[in-house]
């Protein structure tokens, strides 16, 4: 890792796939560029993630179906939304924004300003597969949901008519039809929705790994470190941490699920809550999978990846601190083996932290306070999808562009 330097043209606070791709990005435009994080690249939830990239995905976690059956998701303890109950107190006004956001017109509104973004996702991650060389860990199998129950898929179709209207591609599914596609579901499904354009990577850390070997051949320099201070000023700004102490003429903050109180330091109060993220991996010989296949009933994704199947998914509210919940793991494994009743013990098992905006909308711009301070956080579950989209934005910022994307994405909504 290189020492840190006194002074930096821009320096982005958070390694994981947002900061990977923007330094990618502003190296590749000859930028002095600083990339700042305590661990490895790309390790935390860019690493343990359900792998897809999800253009379809612009339906908000919050919406009406979730508020009406919000106190039977968050009592039940097997449901795939949960909150830790010792944290209630802290996530009171998170949770109160929300039920505020599941309401139909808040549900539309920020519906048709991810779909906005989403748009340009697919074209987006065209150009960063050919910037990093990543041709070869890219699937393009689509991506399958799969509804076991009549009345799943009946609730779902105000969201299926939404997608549609907002030009998502997609395509209602028989079981017949859903059989033929995953074979080894043929017993599973009374109907399945399919995003045949829906991407696939079939190994996260391969994938960071190399567009951090990228963005340094490009120029940018990696720093493990911890930024606690910042702060700005006529001549930049300062950060500052263990070890730290650096001047930046732009300062991106992309450092996901621990972006709050950095962002609070420049001069904005972002509502930005942590979700719990866990996943189990399964070692196989043979994929059991073509593509990841979320079944809706149980809120998870089974994706295939190099030599496993990863099952990834489900919402937990509940900070930074706590240690991994069992329940929560042995909630996907036993969901998993409803299909794979003959799957060995797990081979490997994750917690990470996702970061999440009652809104759904990640947080992309300047702070309101300076402009040399730019946000790149809160993307929830769609941080692998939409990194390339936002290091594009964030590039368009430091160069002064006006984007029509940008305004539903300010902090200033807050």
């Amino acid at each position: 890792m290189a020492s840190s330097p006194k002074s930096v043209e821009i320096a982005i606070i958070g390694a994981g796939v947002i900061g990977l791709a923007t330094a990618l990005r502003l190296a590749g435009e000859g930028r002095e560029v600083l990339l700042i994080d305590p661990h490895e690249p790309g390790s935390g939830a860019s690493f343990g993630n359900a792998g897809t990239i999800a253009e379809y995905a612009c339906m908000p976690v919050g919406n009406p179906g979730v508020l009406h059956e919000l106190p039977k998701l968050l009592l039940d303890p097997e449901s795939p939304f949960s909150l830790r109950w010792a944290a209630l107190f802290q996530l009171a006004p998170w949770l109160i924004r929300f039920v505020r956001q599941s309401l139909p017109a808040a549900t539309r509104a920020n519906a048709l300003a991810l779909a906005g973004l989403l748009a340009e996702a697919l074209p987006a991650w065209g150009e960063m597969v050919q910037e990093a060389g990543l041709q070869d860990l890219m699937r393009r199998n689509g991506c399958l949901y799969v509804y076991r129950r009549d009345s799943d898929f009946a609730a779902s179709e105000s969201g299926r008519a939404l997608r549609a209207e907002l030009g998502v591609h997609q395509q209602v599914l028989t079981a017949d039809q859903v059989g033929a596609l995953e074979p080894r579901l043929a017993a599973f499904g009374t109907h399945g929705l399919y995003f045949p354009d829906s991407i696939n990577v079939s190994d996260p850390k391969a994938v960071m790994a190399r567009l951090a070997a990228a963005a340094t051949a490009r120029g940018a320099q990696l720093m493990r470190a911890s930024v606690t201070g910042l702060a700005t000023g006529a001549g930049g700004v300062w950060l500052s941490g263990p070890g730290l102490a650096v001047t930046a003429q732009k300062v991106v903050i992309a450092a996901g699920a621990r972006s709050r109180p950095l962002a609070a330091q420049a001069g904005d109060r972002i509502p930005l809550e942590t979700e719990r993220g866990y996943h189990l991996e399964f070692s196989t010989t043979t994929p059991l999978l073509n593509r990841p296949v979320c079944p809706v009933d149980l809120g998870f994704y089974m994706t295939p990846m190099d030599g496993r199947l990863r099952v990834a998914g489900t919402v937990e509210l509940g900070g930074l601190e706590a240690p991994a919940n069992p329940r929560r793991l042995a909630l996907l494994d036993r969901g998993v083996r409803q299909f794979f009743p003959d799957l060995s013990q797990p081979s490997s098992q994750w917690l990470g932290f996702r970061p999440s905006l009652p809104d759904s909308r990640p947080v992309i711009g300047p702070s309101r306070k300076s402009p040399d301070v730019i946000y790149a956080f809160g993307h929830g579950h769609l941080g692998l999808t939409l990194a390339p989209i936002t290091a594009r934005l964030v590039a368009d910022v430091i160069h002064g562009k006006d984007s029509t994307l940008l305004s539903a994405f300010s902090s200033a909504r807050f």
